[in-house]
């Protein structure tokens, strides 16, 4: 695997691209040198290799061609089908259109979804969609063939509304016929314990599941200096604030909120990955290509 130059995962400058399929194309194929196809062999019908003949082996999968060369008996092998599905949820409520740099957490998601899903159509996958935002949004089932309507989708798609992060998870958990791999992508204004119950329900059907949790900067260390209103995304409460008085108190119940993610996502055996929004997006890929290598090896 080959790294990256940093520009390539810089969320700023990937925000000057306006075509997703482009950058989840100059984010992959950035990030990763060469083709990586399953090492798994199987019965689909792109041949891998040779391997000689062991004593239990299908008679049909003797090359008899080779044989009659060789004098030696061979079995065909074969690429197996990865047959992974990979469902996205992606949390399109208004809290992720924030942002005190360049790239919103929403645009940042959307960066990351469209990357992961062009990366998971390339190992073989099939791939799928469902954004949460007031309602359930759009539902896109995992296909060979639907990597395109999720970048028109993720392209169209705005944050906002509240959100319903918990009903969509567990949507996903009862319209999947069979166990693979769920990406949750949001902001997890949820409270831990609520967020590890949804996260129960994929993994008692057999689902691997990353939440991935973008944090803008100055969402995690209230960067603001004057006083100010803040208004809630979602709700529209106004509420006067001096940062300075509250900052420490801030960082801590952020902190707090943060380490109950982590100890409770990590009792509902899922991978919880925060991602700082000013920073590239290789530790997201990593995080990604860390997973799927511990849950499928040989992939």
């Amino acid at each position: 695997m080959a790294l990256a130059p940093t520009a390539f995962l810089d969320p700023a400058l990937l925000a000057r691209i306006s075509d997703l399929e482009l950058l989840a194309r100059t984010v992959v194929d950035g990030f990763m040198a060469g083709v990586h196809r399953s090492a798994r062999k199987g019965s689909s019908l792109d041949f891998a290799e040779h391997r000689a003949y062991q004593p239990g082996d299908d008679l049909r999968r003797v090359d008899w061609r080779l044989f009659a060369r060789t004098d030696r008996y061979y079995v065909k092998q074969y690429e197996a089908d990865t047959n992974v599905s990979v469902w996205f949820a992606l949390d399109t409520s208004a809290s992720m259109d924030f942002t005190t740099h360049a790239v919103t957490k929403f645009d940042y998601a959307r960066f990351l979804v469209a990357s992961l899903a062009w990366l998971s159509k390339g190992q073989g996958d099939r791939v799928g969609l469902v954004t949460m935002g007031d309602d359930l949004g759009e539902v896109i089932p995992p296909s060979a063939r639907h990597l395109q309507r999720i970048l028109h989708t993720l392209a169209r798609t705005p944050a906002s509304g509240r959100g319903q992060l918990l009903n969509t998870i567990e949507r996903v958990a009862h319209v999947t016929t069979r166990a693979g791999v769920v990406v949750v992508v949001s902001d997890c204004y949820e409270p831990a314990d609520r967020l590890g119950r949804a996260i129960d329900t994929l993994r008692a059907r057999g689902h691997d599941v990353i939440v991935f949790h973008p944090i803008d900067p100055g969402e995690r260390e209230l960067t603001f200096a004057a006083p100010l209103t803040i208004e809630d995304a979602e709700s529209g409460l106004r509420l006067p604030l001096r940062p300075d008085e509250l900052r420490a108190q801030y960082r801590d119940a952020f902190a707090a909120h943060r380490a109950a993610l982590t100890a409770r996502l990590a009792a509902a055996r899922a991978d919880y990955v925060p991602l700082d929004t000013a920073e590239p997006l290789d530790r997201a890929l990593h995080a990604y290509l860390d997973l799927r290598a511990m849950r499928h090896p040989g992939r």
